[in-house]
């Protein structure tokens, strides 16, 4: 008998053979989901392939491996440059401790009023106007959190502006950049006293009052003086941009950069100072001056 050569041989067509296997496929699947006819097929094949997935996994592992030891590695560095700065921060501590103690006794030596003491209350900002002309924002805390008008907000970085206006839960926060508002300040590098005032503009303010041949530099630190009761003494307001003079004019143009800003998170700090009064002399407090001649004695 007569074979065909292999060469020759008619088989099915290519598009029978996928017909065919697209079949079988949805017959496997369809047997899979109903009758589950394919789990233990699945998990025999998932034991043989088993080490070969490790072996592949095998690159992947060693990486993070190598990778958490440098992890630890830097950890511990760290760890041990925390613990060193934790034993410089402590031994600061202690001076300043010393220090505050000394302060005391000299003030109580001199005779000297104590410093104020500042309360903070955490509050977070609501409202930002859109106004570019409009240097107010609104707080969510308000006189039943025990805001007052008149206390100072600040940031982590220094003075962001005054309270101005109290509602039962909100209240309003007057920058320090609107051109209604002033701060008294001093030079921290010489102790120089000025007032910084707002310009309407969003990162400007001009520092007023000060003479030509006044000791101010650009780059200088100007913070709180405490003078007037409402700003603690010591918190940074802003910083000297820019110095222009002009002799025909008995003051300086100064102006400068507020250091905090509102645009650079979204929790502040409202301080409440407490400020004690001032001891009054024995003899005044048992025979006080009557309204009537001190008002008469101011007369003359």
């Amino acid at each position: 008998m007569e074979t065909v050569p292999q060469f020759f041989r008619i088989g099915p067509s290519p598009q029978a053979r996928l017909f065919f296997f697209i079949l079988l496929s949805i017959l496997l699947m369809v047997a899979d989901t109903r009758y589950s006819a394919l789990a233990n097929v699945r998990q025999a094949i998932g034991v043989i392939i088993y080490p070969l997935q490790r072996l592949a996994h095998a690159p992947v592992g060693l990486f993070d491996h190598a990778r958490e030891l440098i992890n630890d590695f830097h950890l511990t560095k760290e760890i041990a440059f925390l613990k060193q700065q934790y034993f410089f921060n402590q031994q600061r501590l202690f001076q300043l401790q010393m220090l505050e103690e000394e302060n005391k006794h000299l003030r109580r030596l001199l005779g000297a009023a104590q410093q104020t003491e500042a309360r903070a209350i955490m509050a977070e900002i609501l409202y930002v106007p859109r106004d570019p002309f409009n240097r107010k924002i609104t707080l969510n805390k308000g006189s039943a959190h025990d805001v007052e008008d008149g206390q100072v907000v600040v940031d982590d970085l220094g003075v962001v502006g005054q309270i101005t206006q109290v509602h039962p839960w909100l209240s309003e926060v007057t920058l320090i950049t609107d051109k209604d508002h002033s701060v008294p300040v001093q030079v921290a590098r010489n102790g120089l006293r000025s007032i910084v005032s707002g310009t309407g503009k969003n990162n400007e303010l001009v520092l007023r009052f000060l003479s030509i041949n006044a000791d101010i530099q650009q780059d200088d630190l100007l913070v709180t003086s405490g003078i007037g009761g409402f700003y603690p003494p010591g918190l940074p307001v802003a910083r000297v941009n820019h110095i222009e003079y002009d002799h025909s004019h008995d003051f300086a143009y100064i102006t400068c950069t507020p250091i905090a800003g509102v645009n650079r998170n979204r929790q502040v700090l409202i301080l409440s100072l407490s400020q004690p009064l001032p001891d009054q002399p024995q003899e005044e407090m048992e025979n006080p001056t009557p309204q009537s001649g001190l008002r008469k004695s101011r007369v003359q």
